[in-house]
């Protein structure tokens, strides 16, 4: 599920085919991208935190694009890795982290009014461990073999969500807007974790049958295999 219309994802990928393709043309490696992408990312926290939000904004959306690009030049180049995937999973969670921190920043030194900063201040901090545990259970969930791409704020959502607002009206009066969208981000951020535990709990106990069972036929040979080794035990 997402909250992005498929035909702005469709119009977006057209956009950025004839970049893909030249990048690929120009051997471009895709760990690259994924670099420059985490440098506009930690660029866009740094600008959110000396009060910049609208250059914040425009970075974060840049870092966005480049976040796009990564993966559909390693498909297209046929240089997908196993550590690509790590690299850009891992600098993606680096992003969030300054970006998230960044803001924190921003609200704890004079960016709201004063009876705002503790609650500014600590939404920051739930929409940054939200946005790392939606991120952890759809890896964790891969991890066992299940797919998990379920939620309403996935990373798209939250890129968008909170940089095109910030573009074109920055941090709002007293730094208002931006609060908002940062406590809507945390809200459904732990929506999405919510609905991906229920997705692996639901996948998982319809799977349970079917391996009990499977589970159930190997079990006299286990037995006997374990009946053999006490004896070997005994002997010895």
């Amino acid at each position: 599920m997402s909250l992005i219309p498929k035909r702005l994802q469709h119009g977006l990928e057209r956009t950025l085919a004839p970049v893909i393709d030249w990048l690929i043309a120009s051997r471009v490696h895709p760990d690259a991208l994924t670099s420059i992408g985490t440098l506009i990312l930690v660029g866009s926290a740094v600008a959110f935190g000396f009060g910049y939000a609208r250059i914040g904004g425009l970075l974060l959306l840049l870092s966005g694009v480049f976040d796009m690009l990564d993966g559909r030049v390693a498909r297209g180049s046929g240089r997908p890795s196993k550590f690509g995937a790590f690299y850009d999973s891992t600098l993606d969670r680096v992003g969030e982290l300054a970006l998230f921190g960044g803001i924190a920043l921003f609200f704890l030194t004079g960016g709201v009014s004063e009876p705002w900063v503790v609650w500014a201040v600590g939404i920051s901090i739930v929409a940054m461990g939200a946005s790392l545990i939606v991120s952890y259970a759809r890896a964790r969930a891969e991890g066992l073999g299940l797919d998990c791409k379920v939620g309403v704020a996935q990373r798209a959502e939250r890129i968008l969500g909170l940089g095109v607002p910030t573009l074109f009206f920055g941090a709002g009066p007293g730094g208002f807007l931006l609060l908002t969208i940062v406590t809507l981000l945390a809200l459904v951020a732990v929506i999405t974790v919510v609905q991906r535990i229920l997705h692996v709990h639901k996948v998982t106990r319809v799977r349970a049958p079917k391996q009990s069972g499977r589970a159930a036929r190997k079990t006299p040979a286990f037995a006997k295999l374990g009946a053999e080794l006490r004896i070997g035990d005994r002997r010895d």
